[in-house]
């Protein structure tokens, strides 16, 4: 198993980030490691994530878990588990200071992982700016 992971402390109740994380067409307001998302983020839908990282390319995801306030969960992957990728938010709801904790947390696994892994970008620096793009647009920034 191959991981990326970000979290961020955010001045904001969980509701309010809720907001932004499922609302697709704000997406490329907020966060620079997204240019768009395709389609509506609910349970059991067919989303499209496209990413400046790797021009021209789309992501198909499925949103496979949806809790709200405080957990989603977005999968993709090849077919028959050859490879799949698993994406969690979670949001922690406010400490004694009102802040949310965000983590953001996508583990890739499956036979092909050796093969792919190496030929994947480097999604560190996207994983930090969607945790401090999100924490700006939720604080008003």
């Amino acid at each position: 198993m191959k991981f990326y992971e970000s979290s961020a402390r955010i001045q904001a109740a969980p509701e309010k980030v809720w907001a932004i994380l499922t609302d697709a067409s704000g997406y490329p307001q907020w966060n620079p490691a997204v240019d768009r998302v395709e389609g509506e983020i609910a349970l059991g839908r067919k989303i499209k994530l496209f990413v400046p990282i790797s021009s021209g390319r789309a992501f198909p995801l499925t949103v496979a878990e949806f809790q709200p306030p405080h957990r989603m969960v977005w999968t993709g992957g090849m077919p028959l588990g050859l490879f799949r990728g698993v994406r969690t938010f979670t949001l922690t709801p406010p400490d004694a200071d009102g802040a949310t904790e965000f983590r953001m947390r996508e583990e890739f696994t499956g036979p092909m992982l050796p093969l792919i892994w190496g030929s994947m970008p480097d999604f560190s620096e996207a994983f930090v700016q969607f945790a401090e793009g999100l924490k700006q647009r939720a604080e008003g920034g």
